[in-house]
């Protein structure tokens, strides 16, 4: 396990859960921003990327078997937040795949205060054919003993140094871009690769069952950049069309990392969160 923190706050502690392929350094932004208004916070580095241990045969694919195992993830964080005394409450704030996590934690009863999420992870866009062709070859991988296989078609290393910032899904600054492929070109370990035929089945699998649980009922704020074109959008409207106590902020031209946009949206995106947090 690794994690960042920022423990300078009087306001809470905000739980930080990256994105698939994300690593720490990349939330320095956010900490800066979350303590504007008062408030610590501690990223993640889940098992599997960022600087954690990675699989010896090949340290750039993504894999794990079950995505329970990040709640094991969380549990450690928690226990290390609480010997060094971060301050409550304690909220969560979850990007992407940290949002399907972050979901289970909500619905397991982990303690936090309330919730942002950012793009969350609970569904993919993927065509019929597409999804059950994922189904079918994952599942079987996976009972062949051929989890941590690459999948197929799944790209490269995420976001290494020298990919050109046209036509990138992620944001529509620039200079946020670089200052992410600084860390990148500073330490290229942090590049991670396309999921495990593991990793996708467990994704699967955890979207499937954590679609068909009741919404947890903890005060949430996400947000959904119009232009998304990563996790499936509609995924994210069913769920909040049950989740009585949410907000939905459609980010207008946003892409997927709407936190990564320019200077005065991130400022109004985390006043507003700052905001959500404070109740």
């Amino acid at each position: 396990m690794r994690a960042g923190i920022w423990p300078e706050g009087h306001a809470g502690t905000v739980f930080v859960f990256p994105g698939r392929t994300e690593w720490v350094e990349k939330y320095a932004d956010a900490a800066a921003h979350l303590s504007r208004h008062g408030l610590a916070s501690i990223a993640l580095d889940w098992r599997g990327q960022g600087l954690t241990e990675r699989p010896k045969h090949n340290r750039l694919i993504g894999h794990v078997r079950d995505f329970r195992d990040y709640q094991r993830d969380l549990r450690a964080a928690m226990s290390h937040a609480d010997a060094i005394g971060l301050p409550r409450p304690w909220h969560l704030l979850a990007h992407s795949m940290g949002g399907l996590i972050g979901l289970r934690a909500l619905m397991d009863g982990t303690p936090f205060q309330r919730a942002v999420f950012s793009a969350p992870m609970w569904g993919l866009p993927l065509a019929p054919h597409v999804r059950l062709t994922a189904w079918t070859v994952s599942s079987l991988s996976s009972a062949l003993g051929l989890g941590e296989m690459n999948t197929p078609r799944a790209g490269k290393a995420s976001d290494p140094g020298n990919t050109p910032f046209e036509g990138n899904l992620l944001t529509r600054d620039a200079e946020m871009f670089a200052w992410m492929q600084s860390h990148l070109r500073a330490e290229p370990d942090l590049a991670l690769g396309g999921p495990s035929l593991g990793w996708l089945n467990a994704a699967l699998r955890e979207m499937h069952g954590l679609a068909r649980r009741a919404t947890p009922q903890v005060p949430c704020l996400t947000l959904l950049g119009t232009d998304e074109a990563i996790v499936d959008p509609d995924a994210i409207h069913i769920r909040l069309a049950t989740w009585q106590e949410a907000h939905l902020e459609i980010v207008e031209g946003g892409r997927h990392e709407v936190l990564m946009e320019d200077t005065g949206l991130r400022t109004r995106l985390y006043d507003l969160i700052g905001a959500h947090l404070a109740g």
